[in-house]
């Protein structure tokens, strides 16, 4: 392993050709810690002593006979690929609003309380104006998300309170008031003052000689 070099290398050779057990532990150990003052990042990964003593018996071609706090690895076992993930295939029917608005909206509609289900309404509409906000940067009429809610839950669900969504025109016109030119803040004179709100004074003319 090129990450802890050739000297570890030749240690682990070393220890190979050590007759008596217990001095060859005590060597193994030594270079355990060698191992984790030459790689110091590992110290980030949970349980790094556990990959050390398995870098240990990789160098060694497996043939170390020494005892480890951890289960001896075997070249089968650290050649051995990880069983692949299933990967969740969900094909959402209005990929527009994206999949996990079709669970929310199948929650909403097993809600026996009508309190509650009137609020999941509610919240759907207020999702569904916010995406359409963030993907056209524009409002879309609360007509049109009353119709698309009623196509989707076929009239089962209907929301009572407008959704607000501030568009997103309105927060840029907010933005270039506050810090653009001609915005509300005062320009600030050299003693501290505060522009046009600070009163004016006054000095006479004075004489040096």
């Amino acid at each position: 392993m090129r990450e802890y070099g050739r000297h570890v290398q030749k240690m682990v050779d070393h220890i190979l050709s050590i007759e008596d057990k217990e001095r060859r532990q005590k060597n193994a150990q030594s270079v355990i810690e060698l191992m984790g003052f030459f790689n110091p990042h590992l110290k980030s990964i949970e349980d790094y002593r556990h990959k050390l003593w398995d870098h240990l018996f990789l160098i060694a071609d497996f043939n170390l006979d020494v005892e480890s706090p951890y289960p001896i690895p075997t070249r089968e076992s650290l050649k051995a690929k990880p069983a692949p993930l299933p990967y969740p295939k969900r094909y959402p029917r209005y990929s527009h609003l994206g999949k996990h608005l079709e669970l929310v909206i199948a929650k909403a509609m097993a809600e026996e309380n009508e309190e509650k289900r009137s609020g999941f309404a509610h919240i759907i509409a207020y999702y569904m104006k916010l995406a359409y906000n963030t993907w056209h940067k524009e409002l879309i009429p609360d007509e049109s998300i009353r119709s698309e809610l009623n196509a989707i839950t076929q009239g089962q669900l209907e929301f009572t309170n407008t959704p607000f969504v501030r568009a997103y025109r309105e927060r840029d016109d907010r933005f270039m008031k506050r810090g653009g030119k001609g915005g509300g803040f005062q320009q600030r004179n050299r003693n501290g003052g505060g522009g046009k709100n600070r009163p004016q004074q006054k000095f006479g003319k004075k004489r040096f000689k």
